[in-house]
């Protein structure tokens, strides 16, 4: 586990790594790593939990696993290290928040919005370069479903935004009634098209937050 546990998710970090499939887990990853090229580095596996305390959380936004290619992985959902061409989905993230604010944004790297409360969480936190889904189905699954549902037992309003059939089959694990989850397609150039563009999610993000008299999301 990484060294730089906030606080507030020690606890639940130290539960699963007693549960018999973190073992598992984590000897799986490690034999991965000594075969393969797997994203994104170890020390960026959990800093979608190390960049948003409990405590700070405004909105959990779910992805499926991380960028499969070179230096792409920095450990957060849909976010790419700068420098670097736009990964499609990002592009098309990118289209929406235009439309939906007005505002362009062309830094890849969206640490700013974790850094705001932004929960950035991909549902499987490894993956073999050049092969996407590769470590889907080892157990990052249950440790992610477990995280999630941390999150929807806290008190505190929150905004879940899921993205496509994968991310919309986690709602089930969202029961407070205090919560918004917004759904739409994924913005995959596959299915932007099919309701992710236009839905303006992240409109919806701020005027929930503002509801509740909460810091509202800067998103560009």
């Amino acid at each position: 586990m990484s060294k730089a546990q906030p606080a507030s998710w020690t606890e639940f970090l130290e539960s699963q790594s007693k549960l018999p499939y973190w073992a598992k887990l984590q000897e799986f990853v490690k034999s991965e790593r000594k075969a393969h090229h797997v994203f994104p580095d170890q020390s960026l596996v959990l800093r979608a939990l190390e960049s948003s305390p409990m405590e700070e959380l405004r909105v959990v936004l779910l992805g499926q696993d991380p960028y499969h290619g070179p230096g792409q992985a920095n450990g957060l959902a849909f976010s790419v290290n700068p420098g670097l061409n736009l990964p499609p989905s990002l592009r098309n993230i990118f289209k929406e928040l235009a439309s939906d604010i007005g505002t362009k944004r062309t830094e890849s790297d969206l640490s700013d919005w974790a850094e705001q409360g932004v929960m950035l969480l991909n549902t499987t936190l490894t993956v073999r370069q050049s092969e996407p889904a590769s470590h889907k189905g080892y157990g990052w699954e249950t440790f992610t479903d477990a995280v999630i549902e941390t999150c929807a037992g806290l008190e505190q309003p929150l905004v879940f935004i899921l993205w496509g059939a994968h991310a919309r089959s986690k709602k089930q694990l969202i029961s407070r009634p205090n919560h918004l989850v917004i759904e739409s397609a994924h913005p995959s150039p596959l299915s932007a098209h099919r309701g992710f563009l236009g839905s303006k999610p992240f409109t919806q993000t701020n005027e929930f937050l503002a509801r509740y008299s909460l810091p509202l999301i800067k998103w560009s």
